[in-house]
């Protein structure tokens, strides 16, 4: 038996680890055991429940600063490595958690595999800290689980072996269908749904959210008939600028932040998705809901390689003209809505256990069978 540890931090990781975590508890060669880490609390919990895991393990978080908790766990990652013999660590792909997984397992001289590997903007700053953290996990890494075929090609023009890449898509398609299969999800309102909306990464903060707000309240006043939904982030730098400036429109609905399962209805719902989130671009075009990405850049340029994704930046002209574009093109928005997802076939999680089965194995195992 094989003692895997797996190391979650944040929500998207747990989304992303459990389809591998389920996969490996059917390994007969697997005894796996899950550490999280404490980087996200409430929302953690909620996760863990929809996805039916139990962490075996439960940091302390130590505290506010990211400075803090890094320290903190790091420390307590330790003291974890020297319990039992590990003999895999696992992480996902560009928190702090990650890094700090990755890092325990180096100096512990555990053997590392990185699910979403090779993700890339080549700029540090755009998104910040993660595009430096998933680059530095790729050098300590053994085991890469590239979700596209341009995250493959990123991680071979870097030097990394072939032998040590693994093609597997992403497993956020594996969670998805899981979840709406277990959970019941389904689209529930007649015509066409409303416009999604999510704000909240760091590059955006200041005169972008603002900017983006003044644009979500230009189209609700040309469109009144068309319902807008905004999950405001609980970040006060998010939720000052939306609700002075969106506040009091008739046809915007300002939301708490959504669980998961409720993301999912949220999506499968909607027309048209306005948003600076990554997760999000990868989960949408499950449910052929148009991407519009309020970014500059992306990490994952295959949602607008396939079509089911326009990079538009955080510009309130071009987010007015693109989505009522989109709004009132039906040529344009059937392109986008039937273009497919690109990032996976719900399958990932079963490709990175036969890989991990043919290096880790001490005996040949029945590999798993795809879907």
């Amino acid at each position: 038996m094989h003692n895997i540890l797996i190391v979650s931090g944040t929500r998207p990781e747990i989304i992303k680890l459990a389809p591998v975590y389920h996969a490996l508890r059917e390994a007969p060669w697997a005894r796996v055991q899950w550490l999280h880490t404490g980087q996200h609390a409430e929302m953690a919990r909620q996760i863990f429940d929809c996805f039916d895991v139990t962490p075996d393990i439960s940091l302390r978080r130590i505290g506010a600063s990211l400075v803090e908790f890094s320290t903190g766990c790091r420390q307590q990652l330790d003291m974890v490595m020297q319990q039992q013999a590990w003999s895999l660590v696992i992480v996902q792909g560009d928190t702090e958690s990650a890094f700090q997984g990755g890092l325990a397992a180096f100096y512990h001289r555990v053997p590392l595999a990185h699910v979403e590997a090779g993700l890339r903007t080549y700029n540090l700053n755009r998104p910040f800290p993660e595009e430096g953290l998933r680059q530095m996990i790729s050098r300590l890494a053994q085991f890469h689980f590239a979700p596209t075929q341009g995250a493959e090609a990123a991680l071979q023009a870097e030097g990394i072996a072939d032998s040590k890449i693994h093609l597997t898509g992403n497993t956020v398609i594996d969670a998805q269908r899981w979840a709406c299969k277990r959970h019941g999800i389904r689209r529930s309102v007649p015509g066409r749904g409303h416009l999604l909306v999510t704000v909240h990464r760091r590059e955006n903060w200041g005169d972008d959210v603002a900017e983006i707000c003044h644009a979500v309240a230009e189209i609700a006043r040309q469109r009144p008939e068309l319902e807008v939904l905004f999950p405001v982030h609980l970040n006060p730098v998010i939720q000052k600028p939306v609700n002075a400036i969106l506040g009091g429109l008739p046809n915007v609905r300002l939301v708490p932040p959504l669980d998961y399962t409720q993301m999912q209805q949220a999506l499968v719902d909607a027309c048209l998705l306005l948003t600076d989130s990554g997760g999000l671009q990868e989960e949408a075009p499950t449910f052929g809901v148009p991407v519009l990405v309020l970014r500059e850049e992306t990490e994952r340029p295959e949602a607008v390689q396939a079509g089911c994704a326009l990079l538009i930046g955080a510009a309130r002209p071009v987010i007015v003209r693109e989505t009522l574009r989109l709004l009132t093109d039906t040529a344009a928005y059937t392109r986008m809505s039937q273009a497919g997802n690109p990032f996976g076939d719900g399958s990932a999680s079963q490709r990175i256990v036969a890989a991990l089965a043919r290096s880790l194995a001490d005996e040949a195992v029945a590999l798993p069978e795809l879907a």
